[in-house]
């Protein structure tokens, strides 16, 4: 029993080291955007050369913004799913956006170099974005990789629609019961609000620059 229980708490602390889920967050971020807020604006580097934002979708009906990363076990976990989402719901005017928030240097697995790898590895057919500054981040509040932000399109621009996980099981997608994004999506779609607005997004803190 001795043994068992040291192993599981080696396994706890590895994943806390690895991931720093308990590590607390920027305390120099603003607070950043509520469900209901104006879509802060941005454009970014895509893994192509090309510079993306909101506004190079001019026909969608929304987007789903996924702060995420190269080396974050919980961003691993959640690839295929963000694949899939993007693969649902980008032909129903909701495409993904993909954002990496995190420094290279505290992380050098997440530099642009690295994601243009992994993007190709995965064969992402989505936008992945570098936040290479941390603004877009910190002005949507991102805390956490993976961190989702739906936004809908409106007349003078996108509002915030939902924000936090994608689903109830970062381990698992079979196990997964609740599919917070898609069902936030698919009620936006059909004119509504999301039932549920909020979660709380499950990941490794965002690598913030030091100094």
């Amino acid at each position: 029993m001795i043994t068992r229980i040291g192993r599981l708490f080696a396994v706890a602390m590895l994943a806390l080291l690895t991931c720093g889920t308990m590590v607390a967050q920027n305390p120099m971020a603003p607070e950043g955007v509520k469900v209901g807020d104006n879509a802060p604006d941005f454009v970014l580097k895509n893994i192509d050369g090309t510079v993306v934002g909101p506004r190079t979708y001019s026909a969608a009906k929304g987007l789903i913004l996924v702060f995420t990363c190269n080396h974050c076990p919980y961003s691993v976990k959640y690839e295929d799913r963000i694949i899939a989402l993007h693969k649902e719901f980008a032909a129903k005017g909701f495409p993904v956006i993909a954002v990496n928030p995190n420094d290279s240097i505290v992380s050098p697995e997440d530099s642009y170099s690295k994601m243009q790898k992994r993007a190709a590895d995965k064969a992402f057919p989505f936008a992945y974005l570098y936040d290479e500054t941390q603004v877009v981040a910190q002005r949507y509040g991102a805390r956490r990789t993976p961190h989702v932000f739906v936004l809908l399109r409106t007349r003078i621009g996108w509002t915030v629609e939902y924000i936090g996980a994608i689903d109830d099981n970062a381990d698992n997608a079979a196990d997964a019961t609740q599919f917070f994004v898609a069902d936030a999506v698919n009620a936006l779609l059909k004119g509504t609000k999301p039932a549920q607005a909020t979660t709380k997004a499950i990941g490794c803190t965002i690598k913030w620059k030091k100094g």
